[in-house]
């Protein structure tokens, strides 16, 4: 691995251990991980991963302004319920977008996995903006994605990538417990803190 390599993967340990701390410095961190990925991914001509960046990039800045809206006293964020229509309608778009980016990576290019690579890209953008959107569901659903990432990048002879997947893994469990136990202690309050646009 590089040294930006190295600091792509630390900066992005770092990020997703914020967010699962549920703190502000998550998105900047989260926003210099992105940019030296692109990078990296420009430079490696992979303009797939390049374009996941970019994407990530404006979930990022979503999410800081959806996030600053919605703190609590300590300065955290404050955990919202994933309404049952919105998880429906989230992984109704994942899928559609699974479909479609598969069949034009397929149809269109040389790449490997395509229609794997394409659901794990669209589920890891619904991932990202229910965690956006402050919803706890989003843990289980990177715990998923991160997972099969594991095995494609192993497939793929990617061992130093598949490791870090591995940690990212831990970490959406660690911020899954954490979520959970938030929420759980704030449950009669959660009907008085509306969501806030």
């Amino acid at each position: 691995m590089t040294w930006m390599e190295l600091l792509g993967s630390a900066l992005s340990i770092w990020a997703v251990w914020l967010t699962a701390r549920r703190r502000m410095l998550s998105f900047p961190i989260g926003m210099l991980s992105v940019i030296v990925y692109a990078w990296i991914f420009v430079r490696a001509q992979l303009y797939s991963d390049t374009l996941l960046q970019i994407l990530f990039a404006g979930f990022i800045l979503y999410g800081w302004v959806r996030w600053i809206r919605n703190l609590d006293d300590d300065g955290r964020v404050r955990i919202a319920p994933l309404p049952s229509r919105r998880a429906w309608i989230s992984a109704l778009v994942g899928a559609v977008g699974a479909v479609l980016l598969g069949w034009t990576m397929h149809r269109y290019t040389d790449a490997s996995l395509p229609w794997l690579d394409a659901a794990l890209t669209a589920f890891s953008l619904v991932a990202q903006y229910w965690q956006d959107r402050r919803h706890t569901a989003a843990w289980w659903l990177w715990i998923v994605v991160d997972t099969i990432y594991i095995g494609e990048y192993i497939y793929k002879d990617l061992y130093i990538t598949s490791a870090l997947y591995a940690v990212f893994v831990g970490l959406a469990v660690i911020g899954l417990r954490a979520w959970q136990q938030v929420e759980q202690a704030s449950a009669p309050q959660s009907v008085c803190a509306p969501d806030v646009p």
